[in-house]
């Protein structure tokens, strides 16, 4: 053996003090790509079988505003039923991931399913029959409170596949890419179909999306969670199942609340300048550049492992987010608004990106498919409340006001991850020295430069 192998053999890896463990066999910096995160047994099949029922859960809402006010005449009505699916979606979904969580995805999912099939078919043949309000504000609610979270189980999977491997990072990147490609393709296809097939064959499409596709995902055992209770049961864990609501936990939902308040301001904001400026066509457009540069960065950012910890990359992002946020507030034509929408459009993807990195890891893995599920409904629940707000500011006070809200949002939601930076960093490395212990066998040796612990 020559001086330099004996020297490459002998050197050992130094940690510095914030700075997470890496699994030795893992990819190294620009090495983990879509490809090697793909090709991890199993997941390209339920990434692939879950892409439909992403869609189909994208044109739920659309779908049924066409059906009922088709079959009304009010939006009103519409918006009531609609409505009614949402709010049973945001706060039914996650008991629904607490119990798969417990005794694992298909064994939950599958009746899930069949009876989102059985409210979705009420919900339809009701509307076609002229029925009041109230019973399709019934359907509705059931219709809502069973449709799966396919977004967080996906993302449940991955953490379960590749937890503490680099190629973790690219594949929270496709799961952000699928579900922004979802929400462009979804809307419109429900749009479609509403207009030239049927109105009811919006919602029935929609349905048959997430049906079908659920069940094939359900169908893909193996890469499932192992569930909770087995794993109690089974003598892999000495305790129960791990807290779900944290300091970590609680700062992350924040984040994603904000999140939902800058698309849902987005949303109105954009679509009331564009009116005000005699473009109201232009508004998709204007949003779908915006969403297109979210694409773009989150693809870039994807492709590459960063060994600084998520923990500190979240405020830089977000206050990267905020900054950019100004730049609408300063257009004075709808063409200067899509150019000052595509700097906060590429922040995005990273942003949930990092997000849901630290959400698998400073929670608990018994908690994780609810913890993932929570942040899926804080973001929902901040584009319905900003929604609301800022369609009443804009009436009052301008389209320009508007862009005052996400600014505010993502705003505080830096400050509070400025503040929450050394926890979560801490969290990362404290789940990142496991993975190593799992992966290796051996405890990782101690880093004396990080002082003891009281």
């Amino acid at each position: 053996m020559t001086p330099r192998h004996w020297f490459r053999r002998r050197t050992t890896r130094v940690r510095r003090p914030g700075r997470a463990l890496h699994d030795p066999g893992a990819a190294g910096p620009g090495t983990a790509s879509y490809r090697s995160a793909l090709r991890t047994p199993g997941a390209a099949a339920f990434f692939l079988a879950a892409a439909p029922a992403r869609v189909g859960v994208a044109m739920a809402g659309l779908g049924i505003v066409w059906l009922v006010h088709a079959e009304t005449g009010s939006f009103a009505a519409a918006g009531l039923v609609t409505g009614s699916f949402a709010v049973a979606e945001t706060l039914v979904g996650p008991q629904a991931a607490r119990l798969m969580d417990r005794f694992g995805q298909p064994s939950v999912l599958v009746p899930l399913l069949c009876a989102h099939a059985g409210a979705v078919a009420a919900l339809v043949a009701l509307a076609l029959t002229g029925a009041p309000v109230l019973p399709l504000m019934a359907t509705g609610l059931a219709a809502g409170a069973t449709v799966p979270q396919i977004g967080a189980l996906s993302a449940a999977r991955w953490s379960a596949l590749l937890h503490g491997r680099a190629e973790l990072a690219p594949a929270f990147a496709l799961e952000t890419m699928s579900n922004d490609a979802a929400f462009l393709l979804g809307p419109a296809l429900a749009v479609l179909t509403a207009t030239r097939l049927h109105p009811a064959a919006s919602t029935a499409l929609a349905g048959a999306l997430v049906v079908g596709a659920g069940l094939a995902f359900a169908a893909l055992r193996s890469t499932a969670p192992a569930p909770a209770a087995r794993a109690v049961r089974g003598g892999t864990a000495d305790r129960g199942p791990g807290r779900l609501w944290t300091r970590n936990f609680g700062t992350l939902l924040a984040v994603n609340v904000a999140l939902g308040v800058f698309f849902g301001s987005m949303q109105v904001s954009v679509s009331a300048f564009a009116e005000v400026h005699h473009a109201a066509s232009a508004a998709g457009f204007l949003y779908g550049l915006m969403s297109a540069a979210s694409l773009l960065a989150g693809l870039v950012y994807g492709r590459y492992h960063r060994r600084t910890s998520p923990g500190r990359r979240l405020p830089l992002i977000l206050t990267f987010l905020a900054c950019a946020s100004l730049l609408p507030m300063l257009a004075d034509s709808p063409w200067q608004l899509g150019l000052a929408l595509l700097l906060p459009g590429a922040g995005v993807a990273p942003c949930i990106i990092v997000s849901s990195t630290l959400v698998e890891s400073v929670m608990d893995r018994s908690v994780l498919t609810q913890a993932f599920t929570w942040t899926n409904s804080a973001c929902a629940a901040g584009i319905a409340v900003s929604a609301a707000v800022v369609g009443r500011l804009v009436d009052g006070a301008g389209a320009r006001a508007g862009f005052t809200v996400p600014l505010l949002a993502l705003t505080a939601a830096a400050a509070l991850t400025w503040s929450s930076r050394i926890a979560l960093t801490a969290a990362t490395a404290s789940t990142a020295a496991t993975a190593a212990t799992t992966t290796s066998g051996r405890p990782p040796k101690q880093d004396d430069s990080a002082g003891a612990v009281p």
